[in-house]
């Protein structure tokens, strides 16, 4: 009865945690590298690319399950090439020196991005 009675208190605070998380609140610490700095960098590198192009692009979430250490050295951003098999337009963002750890020295990031859609309501044209 009692392990039943820890094991609901458990899972309620696991539902909690989760419940209160989202990438407004993933932040970069001393090890790990935030979804919201790595959302916010491939924002800057739409709002350049809206600013000097004739289509319109929104920046979604990243695959929230995404976990990289702390990047050593300034993000860089780019469109994710069409030969990584992606099915939708995205931003590569980029870590060319991870902080010293165990598990990357390197690594990168996709984050979705969809058309904005045109005055009418309908989607901008490729």
């Amino acid at each position: 009865m009692l392990r039943s009675i820890r094991r609901s208190a458990a899972l309620s605070a696991c539902a909690l945690c989760l419940a209160s998380w989202s990438i407004e609140t993933d932040r970069s610490t001393m090890d790990t590298h935030g979804l919201f700095e790595i959302r916010e960098e491939a924002r800057r590198f739409i709002s350049q690319e809206n600013a000097t192009g004739h289509q319109r692009w929104d920046v979604l979430a990243p695959n929230l399950k995404t976990l990289v250490p702390r990047c050593a050295v300034p993000l860089e951003t780019r469109w994710t090439p069409k030969s990584y098999g992606r099915s939708k337009p995205s931003v590569m963002v980029i870590c060319t020196a991870a902080v010293p750890n165990t598990v990357m020295r390197r690594w990168n990031v996709h984050v979705p991005v969809e058309r904005k859609p045109n005055q009418t309501g309908s989607p901008a044209p490729f």
